[in-house]
């Protein structure tokens, strides 16, 4: 509870200092949030930080550029929150590996999924590597990455197919690629520590978080209804216990191990407060392939879900500048 009494006095005061000045500010026709926030945060990441499905709000952007950042996504929900502290600049985009944020330019793919889904306006200019949003003047850095370049999305869909192969039996999926994960855990180790070396020499000063992933599956994969396209589809239970003990927790602690690597760096674990409202729970923080009647959501955060991570990341926000 410590944490949170932190958190809320830091607001208090924060709403204390600003009230004296708030009137004016008003009155010229500037927000409050834009005229008081005292500290740069910038929001790097993938498409669990930019929200991207229709279950984590509107795209807010105009003209759209592809990367699908919606209103209900965490950095948007924090930035509502504590927008009197921060100045957010949120250019996370959905299907960035660790390579896009670090130095690469990325082609967004928008809501372009065929054969589930034609986005009207795709293609989309390419945008530049995320990390070019940080600079000297920057004070926090959040960053959620890493389940492109460890292949997740490719994992999901093979593992669909062999399920179907093989009637919803056994481990074909754990069995066919299971002997690679560890090669693709050393690309995102590797691909990781560069990052987290490249964003601290353009931002000095600045505390990094790495937002690791939720629960996605639960503890008891007999949860997951075969065929059930709400949940896992076709992938099998005893592949979905794999994808649970083999791929996603060892990616988070794969990112967690990674913030060692910086003294300015930290991990925001947002495993454990997830447990419970996987993609096969009742109360799920995760979709599944589509949502009805007729989402394709791929397995991504809801608003639930966002909120979750807002609150955790805004703990880790406000001990940052305390």
């Amino acid at each position: 509870m410590a944490r949170f009494r932190t958190r809320f006095a830091l607001l208090g005061s924060a709403v204390a200092l600003t009230a004296g000045v708030a009137a004016p500010v008003q009155l010229a026709g500037a927000s409050p949030a834009s005229a008081a926030a005292d500290y740069q945060w910038v929001a790097l990441g993938d498409s669990y930080t930019a929200g991207v499905i229709q279950a984590a709000g509107d795209t807010f952007e105009v003209p759209r550029d592809g990367c699908e950042r919606t209103d209900r996504s965490y950095p948007q929900v924090i930035d509502r929150d504590l927008g009197v502290l921060f100045d957010l600049t949120n250019i996370s985009c959905g299907a960035a590996t660790i390579a896009d944020v670090t130095d690469t330019a990325q082609e967004p793919i928008g809501r372009h999924l065929p054969p589930f889904s034609e986005d009207p306006d795709y293609p989309f200019p390419a945008v530049p590597p995320q990390s070019q949003a940080v600079n000297a003047d920057t004070d926090v850095i959040t960053v959620g990455v890493g389940g492109n370049t460890f292949g997740f999305a490719e994992i999901l869909t093979r593992c669909q197919e062999l399920g179907n192969e093989s009637n919803g039996e056994g481990t074909p999926c754990k069995d066919a690629l299971g002997s690679g994960v560890q090669a693709r855990l050393n690309k995102v180790s590797t691909e990781y520590d560069r990052m987290l070396a490249v964003l601290h020499e353009r931002a000095p000063k600045a505390k990094i978080m790495a937002v690791g992933y939720p629960t996605i599956v639960p503890n008891d994969a007999t949860k997951c209804t075969y065929g059930d396209l709400t949940k896992f589809g076709n992938i099998t239970q005893g592949d979905l216990a794999w994808l649970r003990t083999g791929v996603l927790e060892p990616l988070n602690k794969t990112i967690e191990k990674s913030t060692t690597t910086q003294e300015t760096a930290g991990f925001v674990d947002l495993y454990p407060s997830s447990q419970g409202h996987s993609v096969c729970d009742d109360n799920k923080w995760v979709e599944g392939f589509v949502t009805l009647p007729d989402q394709v959501s791929f397995v991504h955060p809801n608003a639930k879900g966002h909120r979750n991570a807002a609150d955790h990341v805004e703990e880790a926000l406000l001990n940052a500048i305390s």
